[in-house]
């Protein structure tokens, strides 16, 4: 039980690099985000420092991972995430994603004519809607944008904006929303 122990810690370090390297983050910016010096942060990588939760903590918040990917545990039980459905504003928004923090992914079903008065609104973050099917109406800045389906926008939630539903049936958007400075990376291949 101890090796195994130690040999999951031993790769915690290489693990931190990987990450650290894929994202194209330097040492120093990783520790002006995280508040861990920059020998400590080196150390970690080389295995010198052993990994403690205080450290690992700010590290998973910082690459937005869950702590179980920074450790590299094995996966326990059912990955299905099971949405439980919130309604606002006649809106349901079903949760496709289960971990705090990062980019979050919802489906949302607009009723018909939901809702009838959008009123546009401002918030930190950055959002991408994808029409699955319907119409959906999106009021952004000074534009009144008619989506349909399989028409994506991108945009940031600083400006203001409202989506509606302007048609006698149905809508059904997928909706992926980051913190602010946190884009979405799409890549497609041209039709």
């Amino acid at each position: 039980m101890a090796n195994d122990e130690a040999a999951v810690l031993a790769a915690v370090g290489a693990r931190l690099r990987e990450l650290r390297r894929r994202r194209g983050t330097t040492l120093t910016e990783l520790s002006e985000l995280t508040g861990i010096s920059v020998s400590t942060l080196s150390r970690l990588e080389s295995g010198g420092r052993r990994p403690t939760l205080e450290l690992l903590l700010p590290l998973a918040r910082a690459h937005q991972v869950p702590l179980d990917e920074l450790v590299g545990a094995p996966t326990v039980g059912d990955p299905r995430v099971r949405p439980r459905p919130i309604v606002r504003h006649g809106i349901t928004f079903l949760p496709l994603t289960r971990r705090p923090g990062g980019v979050r992914a919802f489906k949302q079903i607009f009723p018909q004519h939901t809702p009838a008065d959008p009123q546009p609104q401002t918030h930190e973050g950055h959002e991408w809607l994808y029409v699955l099917s319907g119409r959906v109406r999106l009021l952004l800045g000074d534009h009144d944008l008619l989506l349909t389906e399989g028409e994506v926008a991108e945009f940031d939630t600083r400006l203001p904006h409202a989506v509606a539903n302007p048609d006698p049936r149905p809508a059904e958007v997928l909706s992926l929303f980051g913190p602010q400075g946190e884009r979405l990376h799409v890549r497609a291949r041209p039709s």
